[in-house]
């Protein structure tokens, strides 16, 4: 499906804890087998993998599991990248809080975290968040100008003077 989608040249590069899901290896897709809560995992699948472009994370669907492959490997991502976390389900998910305390280190004031520095946005869908990663590393922030020129109103009674 997802060669269908991305096409031809793509490369696909999947993770499950079933070893019967090797059985989807061929020419364009390697298939890694692991627990996807396990760090030590995904520090040794990182080293076998080119940089990746798109991460969709539609596996184990546990707060654990996603806050483990984000953390493995948000920072793996090629710049320019994309990151997806889907099945975000219920309230008080603690793999969404935990998502939205990233959009604090996105605003945080003062000097640039090595967060902003490498991170473009955030954003949150109906059971989906993704990241997209900077280009390359920001090393300050710019808000351009947007809107109309402020213009003084004044209370009725109110010269303006």
């Amino acid at each position: 499906m997802w060669r269908s989608y991305f096409g031809e040249r793509c490369r696909i590069y999947g993770v499950d804890i079933e070893k019967a899901c090797k059985a989807y290896k061929n020419d364009f897709t390697t298939v890694f087998i692991g627990d996807q809560e396990d760090v030590n995992f995904w520090r040794t699948t990182k080293e076998a993998l080119p940089p990746i472009d798109i991460l969709i994370d539609d596996g184990g669907h546990t707060p654990g599991q996603q806050r483990v492959t984000l953390e493995g490997m948000l920072p793996s991502l090629s710049p320019g990248g994309v990151y997806i976390c889907e099945d975000i389900h219920r309230k008080n998910n603690d793999f969404s809080a935990y998502a939205t305390s990233l959009v604090d280190q996105l605003n945080d004031m003062g000097d640039l975290n090595s967060f902003q520095k490498s991170i473009n946005s955030i954003h949150f869908y109906p059971y989906c968040m993704v990241i997209e990663k900077n280009e390359v590393i920001r090393e300050k922030l710019f808000a351009p100008k947007q809107g109309t020129e402020w213009q003084p109103f004044f209370d009725q009674g109110d010269s303006g003077t």
